[in-house]
């Protein structure tokens, strides 16, 4: 089977959650045997060039980078309120990118399309126009979803007056979009359920897969756990999250655990988390090894309020043995059961009690991991992922779809 992969930023190298997921799809396909072509979109933000990608990668894959100016223009974001068009989507159409898509289209035939995020949608119709293959949609979020939570959480008002009107046209945007493809496939349950109800296109739900055996668990706790968050902090809702748990839970926790200190680790560390003195905060930044760093800690806390899709690195923290504090909407899209895979603290009062708790008590932190770790192999190991991607591929059809002309 030939796929071609159309993503919204390199899956290579593999560092923060979006490329994560995508490349992990990508391993997996190419481990099955099948032949796998990538073209992304290449940005400031998250920029990649092609001589830092492995020579092996780039035999295997076909990667081709292509540059798409995303950033966020003050002229045009403003001309957006007066439109129904999103902006979040407009600003990845790309005339290089279209062009370049058509002639790797016209150059070989290919059984799927898949676009890698909703972002890629934009390239329906040139797909349709120049291609049979059947296209699927990988939706690593209900997009809109996220900024309805964001926009709930913005105080200033006339912030939150743009980020609704953002939120109202992506989500329209979004609707229609999963009306013009062939397959659907949700990173979770709860997003493919969502997507079911508003469209008729099969869908799936494909959580992203880790290989077990590459993460070797540490289960031993010495002494008291250490309590630790990595991430991406150029992804809103992490910046969101951490504030929160700074400005609203910290002092809890620090009056239950006089001792506590919170390890911060991630790409892209705001200035103010960098520059802000306490204690009880150790703010690494970016480290050379995530996984290394994960081993060498104990309880990760994962304060989520709003966003959607699965949390990567929490589930790569429960291939690590590791014991997870999170909230609901961290733990949205991973099949658990609570106090046995990882905790659920909703609220500071919570937080601060579950961290008390697990830091009195190491050997339960251990056996939360222990039964974390065994959830990932059980569920989340990729070529099993793989295995279910590939069988949905045979179960779909390409078909007559309306585009957005």
């Amino acid at each position: 089977m030939k796929i071609l992969l159309l993503c919204n930023k390199s899956p290579y190298p593999a560092f923060e959650g979006g490329p994560m997921a995508m490349n992990s799809i990508v391993t997996g396909l190419l481990e099955a045997g099948h032949e796998v072509k990538i073209l992304a979109v290449n940005s400031k933000k998250y920029n990649v060039s092609i001589d830092d990608i492995p020579e092996d990668y780039r035999q295997k894959t076909g990667i081709e980078l292509i540059d798409v100016d995303l950033r966020v223009k003050p002229l045009q974001a403003f001309k957006n309120l007066f439109s129904k068009k999103s902006y979040h989507v407009e600003r990845f159409i790309s005339k290089d990118f279209n062009d370049r898509l058509i002639e790797v289209l016209k150059k070989d035939l290919y059984d799927v399309v898949q676009l890698e995020t909703l972002f890629m949608c934009p390239y329906v119709d040139t797909i349709r126009t120049y291609s049979k293959a059947q296209i699927v949609l990988r939706a690593h979020n209900v997009e809109h979803l996220i900024w309805e939570r964001i926009a709930k959480g913005t105080r200033f008002i006339l912030k939150r007056l743009y980020i609704n009107h953002l939120t109202k046209t992506l989500k329209n945007y979004e609707l229609n979009a999963i009306n013009t493809v062939d397959g659907i496939a949700a990173i979770t349950r709860k997003d493919a359920a969502f997507f079911r109800k508003y469209c008729a296109t099969p869908t799936i739900d494909i959580p992203y897969g880790v290989y077990p055996e590459a993460f070797e668990p540490r289960y031993e706790i010495e002494g008291k756990p250490r309590f630790y968050h990595i991430g991406s902090m150029n992804w809103m809702p992490n910046e969101e999250g951490i504030q929160w748990f700074i400005n609203d839970c910290l002092e809890a926790v620090v009056a239950k655990v006089p001792d506590f200190v919170f390890h911060l680790a991630g790409r892209n560390m705001p200035e103010w988390l960098k520059e802000m003195k306490n204690e009880h905060l150790d703010v690494v930044g970016e480290v050379p090894d995530a996984k290394e760093f994960v081993r060498n800690h104990d309880v990760a806390i994962v304060p989520l309020l709003s966003g959607s899709g699965i949390r990567i690195k929490i589930i790569e923290s429960m291939a690590l043995g590791k014991t997870v504090i999170t909230t609901m909407v961290g733990a949205e899209g991973i099949l658990y059961e609570e106090d046995v895979h990882l905790i659920i603290a909703e609220n500071k009062a919570k937080m601060a009690e579950t961290i008390r708790r697990v830091n009195e008590n190491p050997a339960m932190a251990v056996e939360i991991g222990k039964a974390a770790r065994q959830l990932v192999e059980d569920i989340y190991d990729n070529r099993k992922i793989t295995a279910r991607l590939l069988l949905f591929y045979s179960q779909i059809k390409p078909s007559s779809k309306i585009t957005f002309q």
